[in-house]
């Protein structure tokens, strides 16, 4: 390991990026901690403090904290991801979006400039909603959130929001393109990561006072290491296709002949999805925030956390954005053709057609296993912390809420944010940005942090 870090600063360009990379992320957690002008930060940490376990502390975690502390940065990268989820969506029903996209690089800077223009006016949205909650809601000491309320300082939240989150566009854009790694996950990485110290300091307080014992500290210990494992292992995992090229005679040299595979990632979206999954949830809840009427409360409500609405169109979100980006990054079309250009085949499939339709029906399945456990891991925080509420679902919930043991009903009473998106992201990410540097060291023949110089995926047959 400390040889790996010794190749990584051995070459001038990669340990260039590495730096620019921390420095960009050390900018946005310096910005994480100025607060927003005319906002009472002790008093709206207080409210977040007794909302612990609940959907706000989930929002606060993409943000690293800076939603409780309601800094310049509060906002987070997500207004960007939700214009980019837009924009995506857009493209497969806008004719216009969707020639852009064939055009090369020129179409999508033009599609980057349309989501950054989104991206300002959801920023502006929703940096107006919460100047309106801000102005409306107290502490639970009662004290006021806002200092002097007033148009004033809306717009004063507003440019202040809004500015911060385009600053963090930009920074993600930055580490992307002259840093390592994709620059927005490593923002939200970055978000997360900062706030597991307070947590573990946190569970080992409550074991301290009592209010959790040694053995459920040991079980969600190895509870962690087995989701962390899991994680690992479906992130690594690929399905190989085999393929041979024929051998052709170029001039006088004899070219192709070889036998390799086709690596299909079993998660081929990452965590892409159940961050979209999470941006089209809060959407509806900042609309609602503006409207007074009963139906959008009962919407609301409907959308809070650990609700049976709330998990039907996050897990249903999480899978349809699986197929969806898988859809958009991976054509197996495209694939086959370029298989058949060079004189690929699988054997015993006839190139073209049938191949890319053989790829397809592959890439559907190990979807469909992906996108099983991106739900399955993203629901883990919410069994840990409050359960699933079963007695509002209409006919059924009572009868089942009877049924059900509390440990379903009810969670585990667990207040630290444990596995589930949080690890999904955290070691995804990770995994990530690894293997990008694997790539620069192996390159330029050094070994890299894996034995052998590369990160090794487990084979799915």
């Amino acid at each position: 390991m400390i040889q790996s870090f010794r190749n990584i600063l051995a070459i001038p360009e990669l340990r260039q990026r590495v730096f620019y990379t921390f420095g960009l992320l050390a900018v946005f957690r310096i910005g994480a901690n100025i607060p927003t002008p005319g906002v009472n930060s002790a008093a709206v940490l207080e409210f977040f403090q007794s909302l612990q376990g609940s959907f706000f502390g989930f929002v606060d975690l993409f943000s690293g904290g800076a939603l409780s502390q309601m800094t310049i940065f509060a906002l987070g990268i997500m207004p960007y991801i939700s214009s980019s989820i837009i924009l995506q969506l857009l493209t497969v029903v806008w004719p216009y979006l969707e020639r852009l996209k064939k055009e090369g690089d020129l179409g999508r800077k033009k599609i980057t400039q349309y989501t950054r223009y989104g991206t300002i006016l959801l920023s502006i949205v929703q940096s107006m909603s919460i100047a309106f909650v801000l102005e409306s809601t107290t502490s639970p000491s009662g004290a006021s959130f806002v200092d002097t309320p007033g148009l004033s300082f809306r717009l004063m939240t507003v440019l202040t929001l809004t500015t911060g989150t385009a600053f963090l566009m930009w920074l993600g854009e930055q580490i992307t393109e002259r840093g390592i790694g994709n620059g927005i996950s490593l923002i939200i990485f970055a978000g997360i990561a900062v706030s597991l110290p307070t947590a573990l300091i946190t569970t080992f307080q409550q074991l301290e006072a009592g209010s959790l014992n040694l053995l459920t500290l040991a079980l969600l210990a190895a509870l962690m290491v087995a989701v962390t494992a899991f994680v690992v292992l479906m992130e690594s995992g690929q399905r190989r296709i085999p393929v041979q090229y024929a051998k052709r005679v170029v001039g006088r040299k004899l070219y192709g002949g070889q036998s390799t595979h086709l690596p299909i990632r079993v998660n081929t979206a990452g965590v892409i999805p159940v961050i979209f999954a999470s941006s089209i949830i809060m959407f509806p809840q900042t609309i609602t925030s503006f409207i007074t009427h009963p139906w959008a409360q009962a919407v609301s409500d409907a959308l809070a956390w650990g609700m049976p609405l709330y998990n039907l169109v996050y897990v249903g979100g999480i899978i349809f954005f699986c197929y969806f980006y898988t859809a958009i990054i991976f054509n197996p079309e495209d694939v086959a053709d370029n298989m058949r250009k060079h004189g690929g085949f699988v054997p015993g499939i006839r190139p073209g057609k049938r191949t890319a339709q053989y790829i397809d029906d592959i890439l559907t399945r190990l979807t469909l296993i992906g996108a099983v456990y991106l739900a399955a891991v993203a629901m883990l925080p919410q069994f840990l912390i409050s359960g699933f509420k079963v007695a509002t679902i209409p006919l059924i919930g009572p009868y089942l809420d009877s049924m059900l043991p509390l440990w379903i009903t009810e969670g585990l009473g667990v207040t630290f944010f444990f596995g589930g998106t949080s690890l999904l992201i955290l070691v995804g990410v990770s995994m990530d940005t690894v293997r990008q540097i694997e790539s620069q060291l192996v390159m330029r023949h050094y070994e890299g942090f894996i034995k052998g110089g590369r990160v090794k995926a487990r084979r799915f047959v």
